[in-house]
């Protein structure tokens, strides 16, 4: 049988109620209640908790919430706050399993123009390491995208293939086991990729195998020039596997209006056609609270794309393939990309690049291993991802850059209807500015 959940009295002074008001954590968010007025401020709307001197601040999308006069219950009520506000967080970055490694330290990134730093606990996870303060600082670091490891005097520096870097420092008796752990699982992440490249060309050499899984760890894109160049048949296995899905027609239309050798092809084997007890995708309209009361590292997001409707007539796929298979086609000038999800009944996404056709990709793929392969999440606007059933999509957008800038560069959608009018609406978004 589960415990009523704990009511907290604190005075109250926030953007919607004010005065002595009962104060309930639910699965999400924070519910308040006076004897006229009730409001709950959602987790995916708060973008920081504070406490200090007997007061905690919880500073949201609407305005601050500020609570006092909550006696002995400040610490205790602060604590579990702040705990259920970070299972959201996890499960928004679609963090899963347990953690191979916890540490408390000071953290620092840079992200573009952006950089930010604090103290907040550090966990190493399978495939990535995560930060996290209470507040948009929050972080999940994939380690597939890793491209450069600095390890100084008791601090461990992550650089991405994508420009970002952060930094792990002052983590005491923890230093040790966490760089080894972040060693490890790079390893492990290494060897998962060369066992996948292997499977689909049994015939590579060592050294073609070890060049394939440098140029695409698990999660990115390469263009079929580079991968022809390291080994022809590796890219013709993966040419043969895109003619047997739904994205043959498209791929067959991008080599009629691009270079064929600068489509990017990007795969990733399915785990849900795996089995590896994952379990189905998670439907987009879960609670973003829906796991209340798991513990904090064991929450689990679901695999494989396309788990979010298209809408518009469109339909989700009936079951998993044994890859995950998507192409990136850039325009005659470079300045727009298509990208097609070799999935049934998927759209064709199209994206401004600003001219950087191989920085957008690598934003991309950031973007797509950061929602597990959502495809429809990459093209939602702000408006759509506050509508309900999206709450965690819209916590990942706060937190992944890439995500984001991805979102802002969505300029339309071509739906497959005749191979004609397919490719006649995408030359007109590719003409457009």
């Amino acid at each position: 049988m589960e415990s009523s959940p704990v009511e907290y009295t604190a005075q109250t002074v926030s953007p919607l109620i004010n005065g002595e008001a009962k104060l309930v954590i639910t699965g999400s968010g924070l519910a308040l209640t006076t004897t006229t007025d009730a409001a709950e401020i959602p987790f995916f709307a708060i973008n920081s908790l504070m406490a200090a001197d007997f007061v905690v601040t919880v500073r949201a999308d609407s305005g601050d919430y500020v609570f006092s006069k909550l006696g002995n219950w400040c610490r205790p009520f602060f604590d579990s706050l702040c705990e259920a506000y970070n299972k959201a967080v996890l499960l928004s970055l679609f963090v899963k399993g347990d953690p191979v490694v916890t540490a408390k330290g000071d953290y620092r990134y840079t992200e573009a123009a952006r950089k930010a730093g604090g103290e907040a606990p550090v966990y190493v996870y399978e495939n990535c390491v995560v930060v996290l303060p209470t507040n948009l600082g929050a972080r999940r670091v994939p380690l597939c995208f890793t491209s450069g490891v600095d390890k100084g005097d008791f601090e461990l520096t992550l650089r991405l293939d994508t420009g970002e870097s952060y930094t792990f420092a002052k983590l005491g008796y923890d230093t040790a086991p966490f760089v080894e752990a972040v060693e490890i699982q790079m390893r492990a992440l290494r060897e998962k990729t060369l066992a996948a490249v292997k499977e689909i060309d049994p015939s590579l050499s060592t050294v073609q195998s070890s060049q394939l899984v440098k140029l695409i760890p698990h999660g990115a894109a390469a263009s079929f020039g580079q991968l022809a160049g390291i080994a022809p048949s590796f890219a013709m296995a993966l040419e043969k596997k895109v003619m047997g899905t739904r994205a043959a027609d498209g791929y067959a239309a991008f080599k009629e209006v691009c270079e064929p050798e600068k489509i990017l092809i990007g795969f990733r084997k399915n785990d849900a056609y795996e089995g590896e007890g994952e379990g189905p995708s998670a439907p987009v309209g879960m609670d973003i609270g829906a796991l209340a009361g798991m513990d904090i590292g064991a929450l689990a997001g679901g695999s494989g794309a396309g788990s979010v409707p298209e809408g518009g007539g469109e339909e989700e796929d009936k079951g998993p393939d044994q890859y995950l298979l998507w192409l990136i086609a850039p325009s005659p000038d470079g300045q727009f990309a298509a990208v097609e999800f070799a999935e049934a009944n998927a759209a064709t996404f199209v994206y401004k690049t600003g001219g950087d056709f191989d920085g957008f990709a690598r934003q991309l793929s950031r973007a797509l291993e950061a929602i597990d392969f959502r495809r429809e999440v990459i093209r939602l606007s702000d408006e759509e991802l506050l509508k309900p059933g999206y709450e965690k999509y819209f916590m990942a957008s706060k937190r992944t850059a890439a995500l984001g800038l991805i979102r802002a560069n969505f300029a339309g959608r071509v739906i497959h209807s005749s191979p004609e009018t397919w490719k006649r609406k995408l030359t007109e978004l590719w003409s457009s500015r």
